[in-house]
């Protein structure tokens, strides 16, 4: 991946919204800054950044969410084997190695590129520490992620969580393009000429002859 980052957006239909983040991926350490809002369950904005270590695993993840109504905040670490809620040690989440930031395609990517699903076969199960929007909760959840096959520049991966079942397409980073039910990434646009701008918002208009 491009040392400068990635700019990616998805429009997240689950929520009725949008995210748009800035990824870096080095190896398997990534970094991300983002930005979501979204109108269901309620109208929220949001925004997090995002740091894993080299084996992709969360080391911190900060996030603040507004409604109408009300402000949250969240520093969630993990430093080796403990997780910390905003400073309390929360032992339910022992063993897990990853965040999973609710109705964000960027926290999918962890799981997927520590164990190479992007690429080949494999069925992992995991224990995340997913964190519920707006609010901000966090609770254990135990979720899996199935290597289903490849396509000529993307791979499909099928995510498990209980009875909810939904196959996934990725990118050759492990960055999600297809999120069927939650997100679709938006395709950057092509460059305009300008020549194709002229007449077009924000283009000069033609001189009129008398």
């Amino acid at each position: 991946m491009d040392e400068q980052g990635r700019h990616l957006v998805w429009q997240v239909t689950e929520t009725a919204g949008f995210e748009a983040a800035w990824l870096n991926l080095d190896g398997m350490i990534l970094s991300a800054t983002g930005r979501t809002v979204g109108q269901l369950p309620e109208p929220y904005w949001l925004t997090y950044t995002l740091q894993t270590d080299d084996r992709a695993a969360t080391t911190r993840l900060q996030v603040t969410a507004t409604t109408a109504n009300a402000q949250y905040e969240l520093d969630l670490r993990r430093d080796g084997g403990t997780w910390n809620v905003d400073g309390q040690p929360r032992a339910d989440l022992a063993g897990a190695l990853d965040c999973d930031l609710a109705c964000s395609p960027v926290t999918n990517t962890m799981p997927i590129i520590r164990h190479g699903l992007q690429h080949g076969p494999g069925e992992h199960r995991f224990l995340m520490a997913f964190v519920q929007v707006p609010t901000l909760r966090v609770v254990a959840s135990q979720q899996s992620y199935t290597h289903l096959g490849l396509t000529q520049d993307a791979a499909r991966v099928r995510y498990a969580s209980g009875t909810f079942v939904s196959d996934l397409t990725v990118d050759r980073d492990g960055l999600v393009i297809d999120y069927p039910t939650m997100a679709h990434r938006i395709p950057a646009g092509t460059t305009v000429t300008a020549e194709q701008r002229i007449g077009g918002p924000g283009s000069p208009r033609p001189s009129s002859s008398s």
